[in-house]
């Protein structure tokens, strides 16, 4: 078996190679070439240090790989690790992992991540051998939400750009990498504010627009209270986009988030849950 870089392989090699990857896999992640490309910009992930396995030259393995800056630590990111159907269970994974472990010892990484499908057992037994503990339950929710405004509080918003968000003395940069704002730098973000004018909670979103102009749905990628905001505001934060019923859809949102329930029990459903794994490097 050899292993190159994502740099030293075609696009048509790694394309190949992911989707073959995650063919029959809990999640439908099959994509195109400019999809792909996408992700790579989009979420930070680095050909230089993402990698493909070869068997008799023929690419059936993958890890994408990315290294940021989070809380001050040098922290990794597995951004999905693939085996072909006919070569898993060979052992391929495992010398996968050894390999982008050794990447990020080289690189000097002190905090390695990644997320797994909570169903997919065989995945988080083998990131758990290689030192990776579960820190969060993670989920995707989706449904319709109706942002009624009981009683008129006297909050209001500042719309900011998400680079914006981690000079706020409040915002919580250690989050799912693909909540991050580096990860979405092409979305939106609010601030909200009470009449004290003290910094209640905070949103990182993309509107999807439908063809006529009309919002389709809202994706949030981060939605934070503070200590001096509470569930009942998250309607206010909603309204602050459209004061219309409106469909969202929110990622890898920690079950422990008091929004997350919020957003439960007000019509959005569990469509994924995953697991989030991080790994305290020597």
């Amino acid at each position: 078996m050899e292993i190159k870089t994502v740099s030293q392989c075609t696009l048509e090699e790694t394309l190949k190679t992911w989707n073959k990857g995650f063919e029959g896999y809990f999640v439908q992640i099959e994509m195109n070439e400019e999809m792909f490309l996408n992700r790579l910009v989009g979420e930070g992930l680095s050909p230089e240090l993402s990698i493909v396995a070869f068997e008799h030259n023929n690419p059936v393995g993958i890890v994408l790989n990315g290294i940021r800056q989070i809380d001050g630590k040098k922290t990794s990111w597995n951004g999905g690790t693939g085996i072909s159907p006919d070569y898993r269970g060979k052992g391929i994974s495992r010398a996968l992992m050894e390999e982008t472990i050794a990447i990020y010892e080289r690189e000097n990484v002190e905090i390695a991540t990644l997320e797994a499908i909570k169903e997919n057992k065989v995945a988080i037994a083998l990131y758990e051998k290689y030192g990776y503990t579960i820190t969060n339950q993670l989920l995707f929710l989706s449904g319709e939400f109706a942002p009624k405004i009981e009683e008129q509080n006297a909050i209001h918003a500042e719309t900011i750009r998400p680079e914006q968000l981690p000079y706020l003395s409040f915002y919580q940069e250690d989050v799912p990498w693909q909540c991050s704002w580096q990860s979405n730098k092409q979305g939106e973000a609010k601030v909200f504010f009470n009449m004290n004018n003290e910094a209640i909670g905070y949103m990182l979103y993309r509107i999807v627009f439908d063809t006529d102009g009309t919002i389709d749905h809202i994706v949030l990628y981060q939605l934070e209270l503070l200590e001096k905001g509470t569930v009942d505001y998250i309607p206010h934060f909603i309204a602050s986009i459209t004061n219309h019923k409106v469909k969202l859809a929110t990622v890898n949102f920690p079950l422990s988030n008091p929004a997350t329930s919020y957003l439960m029990e007000h019509g959005l459903v569990v469509q994924t849950e995953q697991v989030q794994m991080k790994k305290t490097m020597a």
